[in-house]
């Protein structure tokens, strides 16, 4: 609820649904089993996170604002989970075929981190990583910009984790694309693909209408 740049943005409306809800309804077409947990902060200003989350009976985690990493290591730590999909708040348009299929290299290849990021547009793309990697982040991370952001200590330190890299089909392969949700602006274009697209959103159509509302 804090962003200084679009407050309040994960309970603004897009496609006749608060922005987090919207991204909620879409992964529950995801294919592979995964428990979802909304991991906001414990400040009085995110309460209507959490009231979110209770009225759409999705688990919600709250911890600190600040040690996003510390969010993590704790909400993944409580739950027992093995691995962890990393998802963020103010992306209305992850695509979920994308998604099962890095679900599935990360299991088959037994990787520590796996992310689609440097195909896809931003916004659309996903990271998983084990337990074990978020909590060797946690326990060695030093600099504070490594407590923001979850994965930076990894993504400096590649040589200590086995990563995997999705690759996907070239109509996809647009990264200079932003589909995130961080300005007025974003929140706009995302409302006119919403209105625009079928439901669920394809990227494909995602990218298209990017052309047509600009």
């Amino acid at each position: 609820m804090g962003s200084t740049r679009l407050p309040g943005k994960v309970i603004r409306p897009i496609g006749g649904k608060p922005l987090l809800e919207y991204i909620l309804n879409r992964l529950s077409r995801l294919v592979h089993p995964a428990t979802i947990v909304v991991a906001t902060s414990d400040l009085a200003q995110d309460a209507p996170v959490a009231d979110l989350c209770k009225g759409t009976g999705t688990e919600c985690f709250k911890g600190s604002e600040v040690n996003v990493l510390e969010r993590y290591y704790k909400c993944a730590q409580q739950h027992g989970f093995e691995n962890v999909v990393r998802l963020t708040g103010d992306n209305p348009f992850t695509d979920l075929v994308e998604l099962d299929r890095l679900i599935e290299l990360h299991l088959t290849t037994r990787s520590e981190l796996s992310h689609s990021f440097e195909a896809l547009p931003v916004g659309v793309g996903a990271e998983i990583f084990t337990f074990a990697a978020l909590e060797k982040c946690f326990r060695e991370s030093s600099a504070p910009h490594h407590f923001e952001h979850v994965d930076e200590y990894m993504l400096e330190n590649p040589g200590l984790f086995k990563t995997s890299r999705l690759a996907v089909a070239p109509a996809k392969n647009q990264p200079e694309i932003c589909l995130t949700v961080d300005t007025e602006e974003d929140f706009r274009k995302a409302c006119f693909i919403a209105e625009h697209a079928g439901d669920p959103v394809s990227t494909e159509e995602a990218i298209a209408l990017c052309s047509r509302y600009a």
